[in-house]
């Protein structure tokens, strides 16, 4: 496949940048070239800003029925592109065909969801505290947004962003990840077909020690929704702290997974299996690390093992293809590095932990499952990243939910039993901000999808996500004859 994408869209207009570098986007499952974006500058990055702003009064200023059909228009047109759309994907992210379908269908739901909100973008008319006075609660839209978005979902993460943060009357650049820039490409081409005044989408490829940075610290960007590393996220908080700077930022996670002696054993099996193995198990709500009840343990590893086995490794491309490559080379060396950790550790590695002999090739690793391995191994504690799975056997449910809760990290976890008594326990004491209680992601639209502790700050989807795309205005109103204000009676 060749795909060249030379541009990046400001106001408006493809343009190639301020200076002739560019980044190379790779295959990862050949390990070839395949295209080239430009390596944007600050001034790009600069530009794009002063594109968003001066857009921004206007796109506020439509009604927002009027926003709302520019979103329908888009998920109308992605639907339309899909399969295109999807082979770009699996092209620059690896991830399996059928699974890059799946999430271009996502990002068109983003898109209609939140087209939806149109007539339910709500503030607050409260008495006020004195007669013939009133109190009402606006919400404004915050102005520039930077979406600084990732390389293991650059289809979904782009709409999820875009989506409310057009609804809302915010203008928006778009930073993707070096890795995956041509979904993000094709979304905005996307928008410009759908009609999208210039200036209000615009998109900039680059570092994000530059390009990025500057999105980040510039005075006309007033919110930075991020998804990404904890890392990357402290450095964009640090960056933003100069303009006092709203943040969205969705960073790692260490999902646990917690399969009691109760549980749906072929159910928890497939649902374990997904959640593992999904995107090659990059993906920040992926199992990472499993807790089995001791009476069940056996049973579960022989079989999981099994599965594990069965899944059928190849070029992402290819129908029938269950497990593709990791996105780079860099990826795929720290998950080895995490194998090599085991190793040393005298864990045991039952399943896995090499390259597929079969895919010379291309960034592949085979599903690993390591056994024996004790709570406060960096393999339970640090983010993997990658089809690596730590077990560990627990006695009782309460040391299980104790044990979930022993992470920097609080993004999702999941849960299977049919004790309530357990259930209630998982939804009250597991501290994070989602819970799969026998079942198993992704995360629905409608939900809030949030971490705890190092996981980020705030939320994306359902109204609460909506809601942080705005600022509050509090307006007080008097409308009396003859106005007046008792404690001012000293200066009347």
């Amino acid at each position: 496949m060749s795909h060249i994408a030379e541009m990046m869209y400001i106001d408006g207009e493809w343009v190639r940048g301020s200076r002739e570098e560019t980044i190379k986007v790779v295959n990862p499952a050949t390990e070839q070239i395949f295209a080239t974006v430009p390596r944007g500058s600050r001034e790009d990055a600069k530009s794009a800003l002063d594109s968003a702003a001066d857009a921004q009064r206007g796109w506020e200023r439509l009604a927002p029925l009027e926003r709302a059909s520019y979103l329908k228009t888009m998920a109308e047109l992605i639907r339309e592109n899909s399969e295109s759309l999807a082979e770009v994907l699996t092209s620059e992210q690896g991830k399996p065909l059928f699974e890059a379908r799946q999430e271009v269908e996502g990002s068109a739901a983003h898109f209609e969801y939140y087209a939806e909100f149109a007539r339910r973008i709500e503030g607050d008319i409260l008495p006020s505290d004195n007669p013939r006075q009133t109190v009402m609660i606006l919400r404004l839209p915050i102005g520039v947004v930077a979406a600084i978005t990732p390389w293991n979902f650059p289809s979904a993460m782009v709409a999820r962003k875009l989506a409310p943060a057009l609804i809302t009357g915010n203008t928006v650049v778009i930073k993707p990840s070096s890795n995956t820039p041509l979904s993000a490409i094709e979304i905005v081409k996307i928008a410009q077909r759908a009609g999208i005044p210039k200036g209000v989408v615009n998109l900039v490829t680059g570092d994000g020690s530059e390009a990025g940075d500057e999105l980040c610290g510039n005075k006309k960007t007033g919110l930075v929704t991020m998804t990404g590393s904890t890392e990357a996220g402290r450095k964009i908080m640090q960056r933003a702290s100069a303009q006092i700077g709203k943040l969205i930022l969705e960073l790692g996670g260490k999902a646990p997974l917690i399969v009691w002696r109760d549980a749906d054993l072929e159910w928890a099996l497939k649902c374990a299996l997904w959640a593992r193995y999904w995107n090659c198990g990059q993906t920040c709500i992926s199992a990472e690390r499993m807790y089995l009840d001791k009476e069940v343990k056996e049973k579960f590893m022989s079989k999981f093992v099994e599965m594990s086995k069965r899944l059928r490794i190849g070029n992402p491309a290819s129908p029938g293809t269950d497990l593709g490559p990791m996105v780079s080379a860099r990826e795929r060396e720290t998950s080895e590095k995490f194998i090599d950790l085991a190793r040393g550790a005298g864990s045991t590695l039952v399943l896995g932990g090499v390259r597929p002999p079969s895919m010379p090739k291309g960034w592949y690793l085979e599903p690993t499952i390591i056994d024996g391995v004790d709570q406060s191994s960096p393999l339970v504690q640090k983010e993997i990243f990658g089809p690596v799975v730590p077990v560990l056997e627990v006695e009782s449910f309460d040391r299980a939910v104790e044990m979930a809760n022993d992470s920097d990290y609080g993004l999702a976890s999941y849960v299977f039993t049919r004790d309530n008594r357990n259930v209630m326990k998982a939804m009250h004491e597991i501290k994070f901000g989602e819970t799969y209680i026998n079942q198993v992601g992704p995360e629905q639209l409608q939900g809030a999808h949030t971490g705890f502790r190092m996981s980020g700050l705030g939320a994306e989807g359902s109204r609460h996500g909506l809601g942080l795309y705005t600022q509050l205005k509090t307006c007080y109103v008097d409308w009396s004859d003859k106005p007046s204000l008792s404690y001012l009676f000293p200066y009347s």
